[in-house]
Parts: structure tokens; C-alpha cells; sequence
């Protein structure tokens, strides 16, 4: 695919002012928020499984939520976890300006890996990860015990700047993230999928 067809692709798409704004936001704090491509993905998601509980692992400014959002049922929850309380602040903002109540986005402010254990087993319809890299595989564990069955759970960042494909690459954060994709992909409970949409967005249904 041409570099062009691919950026079209990606960009199909389009955002409007208030993810605009909220990656204004993102780039004043140094957060790196999902692409267009994946945060479309996300949306289309929501609105096929129909979703009404969402967990979130990076809250950022917003942009992905309000992704997921747009995409759930009118009265679904997302429940967003985020290590930066400040960030968070300004995610609600992002909400409000996108014209959702509070009830219907939970920020948690605290450690994914601290935070998930307290959430509802079989609960919910989506686990987003965009969170610390390494610990992709422990999220992984979580989400399988958050969700219902027929659920997904998605990973941004599945290529990692181009860095998955290449076995010469062997950071911590390229193993990590190359690992999980084998995981996902070997396990006969789930149903697997990575989409070259942005960073990489690896998503596996729950059966």
C-alpha cells in the first residue's frame, strides 16, 4: 500500500473541533493520544457490540474517550483509569465540551494494575489499553476476567513505531508489546485481530 492510500485510509474519518482541542491539550501535557484511524476503529466498535460499560486503561485528554463514547449506548459508562490526576481534569473538560454528563465517563485516578483488580468480573463490553507498555501482558489477565463474553479487549500501539515487525528489536517495551501480540493470536478463547491503523491497534474477541 502506498504511503498516501494509507494516510487516507487512516484519515477517512474526519475529527472535529473538540478532538481537535483535546489533542491540543495532549500535546501541551506530552500525552500521545490514539490516532484518527484507531479512535474511528474504537468508535465502530462501541457501536456494534452496543456498549454500555467500557474500561479504559489512559485516560490522556480525552480523545480516545470520547471515541468510545460517541460509539456506546446512550446511557453507557466509561470507567477510565489514569495515573496523571491532572490529565484526567482535563479529559473532563474534553467530555463536557463534547456534551456528555458527568455520570458518564468514572475517572479513577491510581495505577491500572491497582485499580483493575476492583472492577466487576464478566462486566464489561471493551478494555482499552493504552497504557505502560510492559505491563500490557498483566493488563491482558485483567481484561479476560473484566469481560463478558462476545467482549474485546484492544491494545494501541500494537506495531510500537514500527519497531514489533523487526526481530533485531529488542527493548523492553518491543518485547513486551510482541509477545502479547503472540499471545493473543495462540489462544484458541479468543479471536484475534491487528489493524495497521496508526501505531497499531490488536484487538481480540472474547469467546
Amino acid at each position: 500500500m502506498k504511503p498516501a492510500s494509507w494516510t487516507y485510509a487512516d484519515q477517512f474519518v474526519a475529527e472535529d473541533e473538540i478532538l481537535e482541542t483535546a489533542r491540543g491539550r495532549a500535546r501541551e501535557v506530552g500525552v500521545t493520544p490514539i490516532g484518527a484511524g484507531g479512535g474511528a476503529t474504537l468508535r465502530f466498535l462501541a457501536a456494534v457490540l452496543d456498549a454500555k460499560a467500557v474500561v479504559e486503561i489512559g485516560t490522556g485528554t480525552g480523545v480516545s474517550g470520547v471515541w468510545l463514547l460517541r460509539g456506546m449506548a446512550a446511557d453507557g459508562v466509561l470507567t477510565s483509569v489514569d495515573v496523571e490526576a491532572e490529565h484526567q481534569r482535563l479529559a473532563r473538560e474534553t467530555f463536557s465540551e463534547a456534551g456528555f454528563v458527568a455520570q458518564r465517563a468514572r475517572l479513577i485516578p491510581g495505577s491500572a494494575l491497582d485499580v483493575l483488580p476492583r472492577l466487576t468480573d464478566g462486566h464489561y463490553d471493551i478494555v482499552f489499553c493504552d497504557g505502560d507498555k510492559q505491563e500490557y501482558p498483566a493488563y491482558l489477565a485483567e481484561a479476560l476476567r473484566l469481560l463478558r463474553p462476545g467482549g474485546v479487549v484492544a491494545f494501541d500501539n500494537a506495531l510500537w513505531h514500527d519497531k514489533v515487525a523487526d526481530p533485531s528489536q529488542r527493548d523492553a517495551e518491543t518485547v513486551a508489546v510482541r509477545e502479547l501480540g503472540r499471545t493473543l493470536a495462540g489462544d484458541e478463547a479468543l479471536v484475534p485481530l491487528l489493524l495497521p491503523v496508526g501505531d497499531g491497534l490488536l484487538l481480540a474477541q472474547k469467546i
